[in-house]
């Protein structure tokens, strides 16, 4: 499975996310209990730490900090981070969520649920768990 990057984003960096190509928007993410997101410097800063994150980790952090509770799908993921063309399966997300936690550590990797069979949903009330 290979993924679809639009021509402008497959070897030039800095760029606008994926997303931005296709037109979609995040809405404004306010705080969330320890977890920041900046759009302006593409940043995350989590537990007072800025986190490193690649576009992609990036990307999915800002969707789901800006829909807490809510249970996103695989399928939306993927169009909201590469847009509605994008190929690959559920896995894809899987491996970024993974590596998103990881970088996120302990205390707040808990933050993303897993809802089986579904997608992920970003909680913030489990921060510190």
């Amino acid at each position: 499975m290979s993924l679809h990057y639009p021509r402008a984003l497959r070897n030039h960096f800095p760029h606008p996310a994926p997303a931005a190509l296709h037109g979609h928007r995040h809405p404004a993410a306010p705080p969330a209990d320890g977890i920041t997101i900046d759009y302006k410097h593409r940043a995350a800063v989590v537990g007072g730490r800025e986190v490193r994150l690649t576009l992609v980790e990036f990307e999915l952090l800002a969707h789901m900090v800006a829909r807490p509770l809510q249970v996103c799908t695989r399928r939306q993921l993927m169009t909201s981070v590469w847009g509605p063309t994008a190929l690959g399966g559920g896995r894809t997300v899987d491996v970024h969520i993974a590596r998103l936690r990881g970088k996120l550590g302990p205390g707040y990797r808990e933050t993303i649920t897993t809802v089986r069979h579904v997608g992920y949903a970003y909680d913030p009330s489990r921060a510190g768990a």
